[in-house]
């Protein structure tokens, strides 16, 4: 209890003053007007101290509230290294090994091979080495609301096809991050989000960070996603009263302020002062590489990056001869970026509440520079210009086609076509006549459903939420199957359309 109270207390002492850095205000202030964004939150970490912070932007465009040190941001799948800290810390107490099978845990388990099955250990949840393909069944996660539980992932793994061999390459994955938390929390004698609460947030003094069911006006202060729309920042997804625990907590459903990032980030940067909390031995292995990652060639180009792996919930490379370690985190309409440098005990924290792929991408290369580079030179105008000159290159194949022309679908052209249809993982949707229009709806999933278009001898949806940002192309397969794919090449990977097999198996009402 005394070593636990002195590890609190360190973590709790206030943060050292701002340092002014004309370098990073000036990035800052770039990014923020470059990009647009509604809200942006930066804070650096050096020598176990806090040595800069800066926010901008409201909670909800309009709204006039301020985004501040402590205003909640979803971290989306930085939480997947919370993840892992929670079953490192089950490992050091004994409760589990990281090469424990799975079934050893959730004997419910199953992977469509029975060989993969029976090998899949702890480890294996947290590194990406399935051979599923990248976000196979996402759609059992996002969008949100729907009504797939936990349970309902642990089942439907046996339905997802893999593309390639068990532990042959590195393919993302959310699901099996689900899997972790159910393992964990099987192995602790408690709910995920107990235990998350308990081994990280308390451990560590993190103490705005929410999990699970919270009320959002009790907790305050809480930042809202945001799409750029007709020229300006649109809120989205936002949130209700009340916030409900959700499926994809433990791969990406806690929020955090930027106080309880950099509280985090003090955690692995400064482990003499947290040894209490995780072992030597546990941050070696949650630290050392597990599974190749794919080399970019933004990343030699770039870093002059040699090797890039992935850890227990982080990214592991080489920038400019230096250790990194890394996660970004993506929801629609919040980004989140956590990158730190070891070797100089220098760590940053990034969270924006809009559209930022590009500008998250930016920002935290120039942050990473400012250390390993010292070039003036590599500002946000000139990584801006390599991602356009990058996005010019790319070939017309992987480009969003144009879908300007089209129309509503006539319901006489899909009259063979129409009917109830069933996927053996994502369930029922319907393929039916509404109204004069031909409606397709995903039962268990209601952000997806939209009205049936055409474009040329294609067949698209458009969907009804606008906060379902990936059209999809409906498509009919000689043996009956009704499949989709997605229309953006470059949309997020967890709009995975291209997993389901719809099988007719009953008429419209």
């Amino acid at each position: 209890m005394k070593t636990r109270l002195c590890l609190l207390l360190s973590l709790l002492l206030p943060f050292a003053a701002n340092a002014a850095d004309p370098a990073i205000d000036a990035a800052f202030d770039a990014t923020m007007q470059r990009y647009r964004l509604p809200g942006l939150a930066v804070g650096i970490v050096q020598d176990g101290e806090v040595v800069y912070t800066r926010t901008a932007g409201e909670l909800a465009a309009g709204s006039g509230e301020a985004i501040d040190s402590k205003t909640l941001f979803k971290i989306a799948s930085n939480t997947k290294a919370m993840t892992a800290a929670t079953l490192a810390r089950l490992v050091d107490a004994g409760k589990l090994k990281w090469d424990d099978p799975v079934q050893r845990h959730l004997p419910q388990f199953r992977m469509q091979d029975a060989w993969v099955t029976r090998e899949m250990q702890v480890r294996d949840l947290l590194i990406h080495n399935s051979g599923l393909p990248a976000g196979a069944g996402d759609l059992m996660l996002w969008p949100e609301p729907n009504d797939f539980s936990r349970a309902d992932i642990i089942q439907g793994l046996a339905h997802l096809k893999p593309v390639y061999s068990f532990r042959s390459r590195y393919a993302y994955d959310n699901l099996l991050y689900i899997v972790a938390g159910e393992v964990a929390a099987a192995a602790g004698g408690a709910p995920y989000e107990t235990l998350v609460r308990r081994e990280v947030f308390e451990s560590l003094g993190m103490q705005r960070c929410q999990v699970g069911d919270w009320r959002r006006d009790e907790v305050g202060n809480v930042a809202q996603p945001h799409v750029w729309r007709d020229g300006r920042n649109m809120p989205v997804r936002a949130d209700g009263v009340q916030v409900r625990a959700t499926t994809m907590e433990a791969a990406g459903g806690i929020r955090c302020s930027l106080d309880d990032m950099l509280a985090w980030v003090r955690a692995w940067l400064s482990p003499q002062d947290t040894a209490a909390w995780l072992s030597s031995a546990q941050r070696q292995a949650v630290w050392a590489p597990q599974m190749p990652m794919p080399l970019s060639a933004r990343m030699r180009d770039w870093d002059r990056s040699h090797f890039s792996a992935y850890g227990y919930g982080w990214r592991l490379a080489d920038v400019d001869g230096e250790f990194k370690v890394a996660h970004t985190g993506t929801l629609m309409g919040m980004y989140s970026a956590v990158t730190m440098l070891p070797d100089r005990k220098t760590g940053f924290v990034i969270l924006i509440n809009g559209e930022a792929e590009d500008a998250r991408t930016v920002l935290t290369q120039v942050l990473v520079k400012h250390y390993t580079a010292r070039d003036p030179s590599l500002t946000v105008a000139h990584y801006a210009g390599l991602l356009d000159a990058e996005q010019a290159r790319r070939p017309a194949e992987e480009k969003a086609p144009d879908t300007s022309k089209r129309r509503a679908a006539k319901p006489a052209e899909l009259q063979a076509r129409l009917g109830v249809y069933r996927d053996p993982w994502f369930g029922e949707a319907s393929l039916c006549v509404d109204r004069g229009a031909v409606r397709l709806r995903a039962v268990r999933s209601p952000r997806l459903t939209g009205i049936v278009q055409r474009v040329g001898e294609r067949w698209l949806v458009n969907w009804d939420d606008p906060g379902v940002d990936a059209e999809a192309w409906l498509q009919f397969d000689e043996s009956g199957l009704m499949r989709m794919a997605k229309v953006d090449p470059q949309a997020d990977f967890s709009y995975d359309y291209e997993d389901l097999a719809f099988q007719r198996s009953g008429t419209c009402p």
